[in-house]
């Protein structure tokens, strides 16, 4: 079953660098997508969510042929950048 990480982050956040350096550092892949850059997904996000705070992530799964995914925002599904990146790794590695 193949899992993509969409990342979102925002340019000069520390706590985006944080998550993006752990990811990289444990070797799993992930797609960075800046709120800036790619607003209209973000607002998608953001709609779903109910959530603006950032770094935010989607694991994307491809289960039976059927896309499912599940969203991740700071302080409600995760609360230190160390759990976020836990997360990521128990779905994906």
């Amino acid at each position: 079953m193949d899992k993509l990480v969409v990342l979102f982050t925002m340019n000069g956040c520390p706590f985006c660098d944080m998550m993006k350096t752990q990811l990289t550092e444990g070797n799993v892949e992930f797609i960075e997508r800046d709120i800036e850059e790619h607003s209209d997904e973000y607002d998608l996000f953001v709609e779903a969510t109910g959530s603006e705070y950032v770094p935010a992530f989607m694991i994307i799964e491809d289960a039976f042929g059927e896309p499912k995914s599940t969203a991740y925002v700071p302080d409600k599904d995760y609360m230190t950048i160390e759990e976020g990146v836990e997360i990521i790794k128990r779905q994906v590695l």
